[in-house]
């Protein structure tokens, strides 16, 4: 048990320093990304910060089984960097030992792995396109540039002022142009501020001395209205958005017959699995000369790694459209994963005289 838990150690220490390090790199990759919208008033800052939860919650179904494979071949290749390996070979611990106790983390770490994979994934990505839906709605008056179109809902909502003083929050020469299935609102207005509804809190625009233009399309039937102030919601109240399969639930996409669908629940299902199969990769890949250094793999299990990944991002999508079956469907990454990680394994347990303690 000692041995099994130093080994154990050696794995876990770093785990942390590598799963903080990746998603780092991820927070600070969205992060870059919604804040760029946010500045162009696409998103409202508001919104941002949870946006960067959801798709952090998300990528860690990904990071996680490429953490802990990384951490096997880092912390292995230590023991077989400082003789470690070699003492204990010495002393009689078989490979077979260090094999197991990576298998029992990996285990647990793939139970982790399926429920972000078969919950959490949907429930992160139906939030996000739930927020993104809903400020595809919102125009976020702060963040308004004088003299630009600011468009939302693919062009049915457009809001635009020649000036704006940040100052009053006082916009004029505003515009606003709003459509329906038949029916085209444009306003204007002299004058405008954002004001928030104490009652309901909505935000809604404050229009001051303009027009209302109403047209209803195909009926010739519009209207003018000329008005000392108006006001006009900035939201709307319910947002369903679109059908998404990566937010769909994994018990709905089993009912599907859809291929993309399908192609969706083998990549969750296949979670757990690859989560196992890339730590046992880890265990003979770790092995190195001691005069090579402790991360003299890790270059090489980086590749590996990146070519699973592309490979099974490859076949998800032959499947949606047709090119591959559902049987093998994307399985055959993984079968051809299992084969190699088989043949590896095997070859170091052949080719040692060590017995079992």
């Amino acid at each position: 048990m000692i041995i099994d838990r130093y080994v154990l150690r050696e794995i876990v220490k770093p785990l942390g320093g590598v799963c903080a390090v990746l998603v780092a790199i991820f927070v600070g990759y969205t992060l870059a990304r919604y804040l760029t919208d946010a500045v162009d008033g696409v998103l409202p800052a508001r919104t941002v910060f949870l946006l960067v939860l959801l798709r952090t919650a998300v990528a860690i179904e990904v990071l996680l089984p490429v953490t802990l494979f990384l951490s096997v071949v880092m912390g292995l290749g230590r023991l077989h960097t400082d003789y470690e390996m070699i003492a204990l070979s010495a002393s009689g611990v078989h490979p077979g030992r260090v094999t197991k106790v990576v298998l029992v983390l990996a285990g647990l770490t793939a139970v982790v792995a399926a429920g972000l994979s078969l919950f959490v994934r949907p429930w992160a990505y139906d939030e996000s396109y739930r927020l993104r839906a809903l400020a595809a709605t919102e125009v976020d008056v702060a963040r308004l540039e004088a003299g630009r179109f600011y468009e939302r809902r693919r062009g049915d909502h457009v809001v635009f002022a020649e000036r704006y003083d940040r100052t009053s929050g006082r916009m004029e020469g505003v515009f606003v142009h709003e459509a329906d299935d038949d029916t085209v609102r444009v306003t204007y207005a002299r004058q405008a501020f954002e004001r928030i509804d104490p009652l309901t809190a909505r935000r809604v625009l404050v229009a001051l001395d303009g027009r209302n233009y109403r047209i209803r399309l195909g009926e010739g039937r519009d209207r003018i209205l000329q008005f000392e102030r108006v006001e006009l919601p900035l939201k709307e109240e319910e947002v369903t958005p679109e059908y998404r399969r990566k937010a769909a639930r994994t018990a709905e996409l089993a009912r599907s017959n859809d291929r993309s669908d399908l192609a969706e629940l083998q990549w969750r299902l296949t979670v757990p699995v690859s989560t196992v199969l890339l730590a046992l990769l880890g265990v003979p890949l770790s092995r190195t000369a001691p005069h090579r250094g402790r991360n003299a793999r890790f270059g090489a299990a980086v590749l590996v790694y990146a070519a699973y990944y592309n490979a099974k991002v490859l076949a998800k999508t032959l499947v949606g459209n047709g090119t591959v079956g559902l049987v093998p469907g994307i399985l055959w990454v993984d079968a051809v994963l299992a084969a190699l990680v088989a043949a590896t394994m095997w070859r170091q347990l052949r080719g040692t005289l060590w017995e079992r303690p």
